[in-house]
């Protein structure tokens, strides 16, 4: 999302990949999913992916191959992702790292693939065993993935384990946008957040699901809103974790007006996160927004992938660093390789780029959303909403929370106080 339009972050991709879909009970092999491929249809397909050895070996060998930078001439990140991380990260990655492992763990869940106005959608689809769990479509954003989600579903289908009881169960419905992962590649333009929201809304109708609930995150959130907006019949209410919020002085100071005044301790917090942003890390929304298809090298370099996505806030990318320097964290070195393996091997580096292009959405402004909103407000997103700019914004805010932990990849840095807003979040709709 170009955050001055839209938001979120890119990932790599390469080969050609072999999908198998199993088709119970004859094993048959599909290729990728790709738009317009065939006629659409309501068919619900099993789904299952493994990449081959070759695939692998081939990354392995371009991760190998690396053309390496000098090193930055600051003690910082202020020049963009430090070589001796990014070193670390490819010594990982093409020596220890194994995907057979995420494979195997996608492998265990419930995954599907229907074809909804012309392109495939690919998505998880963990019931619980609670009759009365309320179902939720969850989205992730860029450079994330269903990655990000994975992490969330026990707690949120299988409570009583994690500190819940019954009354929390949720049936749990993870799709991947369009251009990401294992979803078709649209070959038409018109591909906004407006028009994934109305696919979400078939798909939950498609799965069976009168009443439900919706969240996300960055774009998670944007296609969140707007399926909010649209107020499709059974949608109850919706959680975000990235809002819209911004009053009009502060959107007006962003753009180059005179800093605001009075503002309250918490409000100073958002303004001085979205202020950094705009003046130091809104360089990779602009690119993909207005120019996606010049990110050659994402598909042609794993480590220019994993380098452009790591490069997304300031406060994540400090967590990867981290990461790779051997604390322990929120997230671990798999998770991160994860993510940006599955975006090689779908080769949908400038695919999911171009989500930003196609979105014309001012993404931190409030868009009037009528319907119950909850909001879970995390200290390291790119801005921590306030909850005098959130009541505004949201007049039916139904949750609100000011967390002491967690980041822009709140759900899969700190699942279970992520699995604990929702429950609160959502309880009044019930």
């Amino acid at each position: 999302m170009s955050f001055l339009t839209t938001s979120a972050a890119v990932l790599l991709a390469t080969s050609a990949v072999t999908i198998a879909v199993s088709l119970i009970p004859t094993n048959l092999t599909a290729q990728p999913a790709q738009a317009g491929a065939a006629m659409e249809d309501t068919a619900i397909r099993p789904f299952k992916f493994r990449a081959s050895d070759e695939e692998l070996a081939d990354l392995k060998r371009r991760i190998k191959a690396t053309k390496w930078p000098s090193r930055e001439l600051v003690a910082d990140d202020s020049q963009g992702v430090r070589l001796a991380t990014m070193q670390k990260l490819a010594d990982y990655w093409a020596n220890e790292y194994d995907w057979r492992k995420v494979e195997a763990r996608l492998d265990a869940l419930p995954q599907f693939v229907t074809n909804i106005d012309g392109v495939d959608i690919h998505f998880i689809h963990v019931k619980s065993k609670d009759p009365n769990a309320l179902p939720m479509i969850v989205t992730h954003g860029w450079p994330g993935s269903i990655i990000e989600q994975l992490k969330i579903i026990d707690p949120l289908t299988n409570p009583t384990a994690h500190g819940g009881t019954t009354a929390d169960a949720f049936d749990v419905v993870i799709p991947s946008i369009p251009g990401y992962g294992f979803s078709g590649k649209p070959t038409e333009l018109g591909w906004d957040p407006q028009r994934i929201a109305r696919v979400w809304a078939v798909l939950m109708d498609r799965l069976g699901y009168k009443k439900y609930v919706a969240q996300g995150g960055d774009w998670g959130d944007a296609i969140s809103e707007q399926m909010a907006l649209q107020k499709p019949a059974g949608l109850l209410g919706i959680h975000t974790n990235m809002p819209g919020t911004l009053p009009d002085n502060i959107s007006a100071a962003l753009a180059g007006g005179p800093s605001p005044t009075g503002l309250s301790a918490d409000e100073k917090y958002a303004w001085d996160q979205l202020d950094f942003f705009y003046k130091h890390r809104v360089g990779y929304a602009q690119e993909m927004g207005n120019r996606p298809q010049t990110l050659y090298a994402l598909e042609d370099s794993p480590i220019g992938l994993a380098a452009w996505m790591l490069d997304h806030d300031a406060a994540s990318q400090k967590l990867i660093g981290r990461v790779f320097d051997g604390q322990s964290e929120g997230l671990t070195r798999d998770d991160i390789l994860d993510n940006v393996t599955l975006y090689w091997l779908t080769n949908t580096g400038v695919s999911s780029a171009r989500l930003f292009w196609e979105s014309k959405l001012a993404f931190f402004a409030p868009k009037g959303v009528t319907i119950p909103v909850a909001v879970s407000a995390f200290p390291d997103e790119i801005y921590t909403a306030p909850r005098s700019w959130t009541e505004k914004a949201f007049p039916k805010l139904i949750h609100y929370n000011r967390l002491d932990k967690g980041g822009h990849f709140a759900a899969w840095e700190q699942p279970e106080i992520f699995a604990g807003e929702l429950r609160a979040a959502f309880k009044p709709l019930r």
